[in-house]
């Protein structure tokens, strides 16, 4: 069941986030002896962006069996960037420093567990509204 609260929308992108984020701080830590590979992380969710790409996401709408469906615009969900200048390198060339990593991973776990919660409390308010308690 879909709902329309645009506030379960924008949780919905903000947990996308965090499980997106979580993968790729796991890429980062099975690459930890990796040579010459450099940790990365995704660009900060900020609430301008999420607008922008909501407008960006226009698709032709096929109302009858003549219409061309066109392409399907697809916005990348969220965008990857590399650490330009990690805080050590080994001598490898591996850029990847664990405790940081691990201090990031806990980071992203508590933020997602607080998303999840406010979920669960927005449900309640609804379910309260409608009489479902």
């Amino acid at each position: 069941m879909e709902l329309e609260d645009p506030m379960f929308g924008l949780m919905k992108q903000r947990m996308n986030w965090h499980a997106q984020r979580q993968e790729v701080l796991a890429h980062n830590v099975a690459n930890a002896d990796t040579p010459r590979f450099r940790p990365r992380d995704l660009m900060p969710m900020k609430f301008t962006q999420m607008l922008q790409r909501q407008a960006m996401q226009v698709n032709m709408d096929v109302t009858t069996p003549g219409h061309l469906p066109g392409t399907r615009k697809r916005v990348r969900d969220f965008t990857e960037q590399e650490e330009a200048k990690p805080f050590e390198t080994a001598p490898a060339g591996n850029g990847v420093i664990m405790e940081e990593q691990m201090a990031k991973l806990n980071e992203n776990q508590m933020a997602q567990k607080m998303t999840t919660e406010l979920y669960k409390k927005h449900m309640n308010n609804i379910r309260v509204a409608i009489g479902k308690r």
